[in-house]
């Protein structure tokens, strides 16, 4: 998932209302068992893959965007109750060929990861959700199976997390809200899963860990992935 600078103070405001997508007879959607929210970025040149663009350009640093985005959703095209979560809140449109039938719409608010992470996961819990996971579109090796993991440690887990190679997560799994965990985390670092998970055992959550994978950031990942060369660790992680 993409880093953010440091958050600003949390205000008491309500969570946005996601687009919903339309159902027969003009019916809201009913509230669901879980929920997998997705962070996407509007393809903008100079707004994505600023690490990659850095050395491969920025018209090329965005069409990897656009592939990494398709990819995942390619992935996750089968499952339902599904959330695109984007950025900036003006890009619905641009994002809008993205969206699969059945799911919804969500524009992220203002604020760091933490902060945008802590009010989608509101909002869905708010909109009925017992599970709710979120995912970014930055790792390519991820499968439908390791979202039924996911959601099958969640049977068990008060929180389910994806370690990514770089020190990240590329999955956050709740069954209830817990800003907790977004509060106080360095993001953009090798600390933020270790903080996460040390901020999971001090609110004595039970935590479930699943593979381990490796984001595309920069050039040395993008190239890897494109020779097909992805560390696909299935190591749980650390405990």
């Amino acid at each position: 998932m993409s880093p953010a600078k440091p958050k600003p103070r949390r205000t008491t405001a309500g969570p946005p209302s996601p687009v919903r997508a339309p159902r027969p007879g003009g019916q809201p959607a009913p509230a669901e068992a879980g929920r997998l929210l997705v962070f996407v970025k509007a393809p903008r040149p100079g707004f994505v893959k600023t690490r990659l663009a850095a050395s491969l350009g920025v018209e090329a640093a965005t069409l990897a965007h656009t592939e990494l985005v398709g990819v995942t959703l390619d992935r996750i095209a089968g499952s339902a109750n599904v959330t695109l979560c984007f950025t900036p809140a003006d890009a619905e449109a641009e994002i809008a060929s993205w969206r699969r039938p059945g799911w919804a719409l969500l524009p992220q608010v203002a604020g760091d990861l933490g902060r945008r992470l802590e009010r989608a996961f509101a909002c869905a819990f708010a909109a009925g959700a017992a599970r709710v996971a979120a995912i970014g579109t930055d790792c390519p090796d991820l499968t439908a199976d390791d979202l039924g993991a996911a959601w099958r440690a969640l049977d068990s887990a008060d929180v389910v997390l994806g370690p990514a190679a770089d020190g990240g997560y590329w999955l956050i799994g709740l069954r209830r809200p817990q800003p907790a965990l977004f509060d106080g985390i360095a993001w953009s670092t090798d600390r933020v899963l270790r903080q996460t998970l040390a901020a999971a055992r001090a609110a004595g959550l039970r935590i479930g860990l699943l593979r381990e994978l490796r984001d595309v950031d920069d050039e040395a990942d993008w190239r890897a992935y494109r020779a097909g060369r992805l560390v696909d660790s299935r190591s749980a992680g650390p405990s």
